[in-house]
């Protein structure tokens, strides 16, 4: 999960970070010292999980968490405790007292990340509905066009920040599209293609052979993220069993 911190304290923001350094399903993005340097980044990255203060100049924590229209989940972070109503009524995840040890910010970042999965299973749920047909091709736009691509021919999709490239049998090179990993894994029929890392959907029929850490596909070595392991084991391991 992409998250950031808010919190004008230096300490504070130190121990934060150190801790969720240690957590291996958080990414930090960014560092803010106030509320409104994190518009931007709420703005122009896909954040899952916001580390708020509460006491900051101009406006609190409780007001610019309530001033927004698409939420990230919120974990606040704070010495006091009288605000902790208010929190929990912006659907708070948790709300964690100064000094936070470790253990129990990682107590707050495990509910966290129940309800990141949940709201991806529902993600891929309504995928499935939708999309796990008889569906046989995509079309994408690239340099101004728009093209069909035969699911067939996917070899797998990479993910740079805002474009993807897309390795497509026969083809030279790949096709670059603006996207995002997210939104072509939803267009994808799950019983075909999977993430396997934060950069990587893979076809699974064109998967050659399967270390512990790693996939073969077409002579390229594809990691697989820890995040991803037990959905890559559930889907494609009984493709590969005897």
């Amino acid at each position: 999960m992409k998250c950031i911190i808010i919190e004008n304290d230096f300490a504070s923001q130190q121990i934060i970070e150190k801790h969720i350094n240690q957590i291996p399903f958080l990414e930090l993005e960014k560092k803010c010292n106030s509320p409104f340097e994190a518009y931007d980044v709420l703005q122009n990255s896909k954040i899952d999980l916001i580390f708020i203060g509460i006491k900051f100049p101009n406006i609190s924590g409780i007001e610019f968490i309530g001033s927004l229209e698409n939420k990230a989940m919120v974990i606040f972070t704070t010495a006091y405790k009288e605000y902790a109503v208010d929190a929990f009524d912006l659907n708070a995840v948790d709300y964690l007292l100064k000094p936070i040890s470790f253990t129990r910010f990682l107590k707050a970042s495990n509910k966290a990340y129940k309800l990141y999965k949940m709201n991806n299973i529902k993600i891929d749920n309504i995928a499935d509905a939708n999309l796990n047909s008889s569906k046989d091709f995509i079309m994408v736009k690239s340099d101004y066009k728009s093209v069909k691509i035969d699911l067939d021919k996917i070899f797998y999709i990479e993910g740079l920040k805002d474009y993807v490239k897309i390795y497509i049998e026969g083809e030279e090179k790949p096709l670059i599209t603006l996207n995002s990993l997210k939104k072509m894994v939803v267009n994808l029929p799950s019983n075909r293609f999977l993430r396997v890392h934060k950069s990587y959907i893979v076809n699974t029929d064109k998967i050659r052979s399967v270390t512990k850490n790693r996939i073969i596909i077409n002579e390229k070595w594809i990691p697989i993220g820890e995040n991803y392991k037990s959905d890559f084991q559930k889907l494609v391991v009984n493709k590969f069993s005897l």
